[in-house]
C-alpha cells in the first residue's frame, strides 16, 4: 500500500512533517564552523574519497557569516516561496558535535568550551524567530553520553533529530572510502541515540566502488533493525576534484550500473525491503551538473527522480515494505 496521504509508494518525508507539525516546515542549512576528525587529524587528513562540501552546501550557508545570519538569509530566500512556515535549524556541514566528543574533559575549557561551545551554537540557531528545532548531521564516532544529555534537554520542548552518516553496512567498503569509523560504531551510536530518546537518522551510499546490487538490498535489511526514524538515500557521485575521481578514471569496473533507469529500478527494490516505519526523506542527492563525472543524469533533478521511481513502483504493484522481512 501506498503511505497514508496515498501520494507515494514509500513513507515520505513531507507528509511525515505534515502528520508533525499541521504544516509547511523548512530546513534551513547551517555552516557552524565544525571541522571533521577524518580531515583535521584526528583521524585522517584525506577525508573521504567522494567528498567535497561545494557540491551540497546552499549560498546563503557561510561560516563568515554568524548563525543567525545564514538562518536569516535562508529565511529571507524561502519565504517568498511559500506561504508561513516554519524552520528547522540543519546543522550541515562536517561533523556537528565533534568539538564535545573529540575534546579530553580537562582541555575543554581551555579550547573555547567544548560542551558549552556547542551548546552556544545550537542555542543561537533556536533563538531566530521561527526555528522550531535542531537537525545535527554527524558522524557515528563523535557522539558520547554528554552530548545526548544534551541533546535530550533541547528535546523536551524542540524537535531534535540527529543524523548519522552510516554510508554503507561494510566494514570493507567503509575503509576503501576512508571513513574512519565501523558499521559497529554507527549501530552503537544509533543505540545511544535511542537510549536518550534522541530520535536518528542516516545516510546511505548506494553504488560505492566494489558494491553489488545484492549488497544495496543487505544494506536496507540490515538497517531495517535499527531503531531509525529516518533515511536518506544517495546515488554515489563521482565529483571532480576528489580521490573517487581517481579510482573511477584507474577501475570503471568497480563502479556498479547507475544509469539511472537502472537506479530506478535498484531504490524500488531497495524500498520494497524496507522497514515501513523508516521515513524516507529522499532518494537522490544533487549536485552541481559542471561537477559531476558519473552517473550522468542529464541533469535531473531530485523531485523528477523521486516521481519516475513513483511510477515505476506503482506499475510493479511495490510499495515500501512489501518485502519486509520484520
Amino acid at each position: 500500500m501506498a503511505n497514508s496521504d496515498g501520494i507515494l509508494q514509500w513513507n515520505d518525508y513531507s507528509s511525515y512533517i505534515r502528520r508533525t507539525f499541521g504544516q509547511r516546515v523548512q530546513k534551513i542549512s547551517v555552516n557552524a564552523g565544525f571541522t571533521c576528525p577524518n580531515r583535521d587529524g584526528k583521524i585522517s587528513t584525506d577525508g573521504c574519497i567522494y567528498c567535497t562540501n561545494k557540491s551540497f552546501s546552499p549560498f546563503y550557508c557561510n561560516s563568515d557569516d554568524s548563525i543567525s545570519e545564514q538562518l536569516r538569509k535562508g529565511i529571507d530566500f524561502f519565504s517568498p516561496k511559500y506561504n508561513a512556515q516554519k524552520y528547522l535549524a540543519y546543522f550541515q556541514t562536517y561533523t556537528n558535535t565533534y568539538i564535545a566528543s573529540h575534546t579530553e574533559p580537562s582541555l575543554r575549557l581551555r579550547l573555547g568550551g567544548g560542551l558549552e561551545l556547542l551548546r552556544q551554537k545550537y542555542d543561537e540557531a533556536l533563538s531566530v524567530d521561527g526555528v522550531i528545532g535542531l537537525v545535527i548531521s554527524t558522524r557515528p564516532d563523535c557522539v558520547d553520553d554528554e552530548i545526548m544529555r544534551l541533546l535530550a534537554d533541547y528535546a523536551k520542548e524542540k524537535y531534535v533529530e540527529i543524523e548519522f552518516g552510516l554510508e554503507s553496512t561494510k566494514n570493507s567498503t567503509l575503509e576503501l572510502i576512508n571513513r574512519g569509523h565501523t558499521y559497529e560504531q554507527a549501530v552503537d551510536a544509533i543505540m545511544l541515540a535511542q537510549k536518550y530518546g534522541i530520535m536518528s537518522g542516516v545516510h546511505l551510499i548506494l553504488g560505492l566502488p566494489y558494491e553489488t546490487e545484492d549488497d544495496f538490498y543487505l544494506h536496507a535489511e540490515r538497517i531495517s533493525q535499527l531503531p531509525i526514524s529516518t533515511l536518506k538515500l544517495h546515488q554515489m557521485q563521482v565529483l571532480k576534484g576528489t580521490r573517487l575521481e581517481k579510482l573511477y578514471d584507474e577501475n570503471k569496473s568497480a563502479f556498479a550500473d547507475l544509469s539511472l533507469e537502472n537506479y530506478v529500478r535498484i531504490v524500488a527494490n531497495f524500498l520494497d525491503i524496507l522497514n515501513p516505519e523508516i521515513i524516507v526523506e529522499r532518494l537522490t542527492s544533487e549536485s552541481p551538473r559542471e561537477m559531476v563525472l558519473y552517473p550522468d543524469w542529464n541533469g535531473r533533478k531530485n523531485f523528477e527522480v523521486s516521481h519516475i521511481v513513483n511510477a515505476f513502483m506503482k506499475k510493479n504493484g511495490m510499495f515500501q515494505g512489501r518485502r519486509y522481512k520484520g
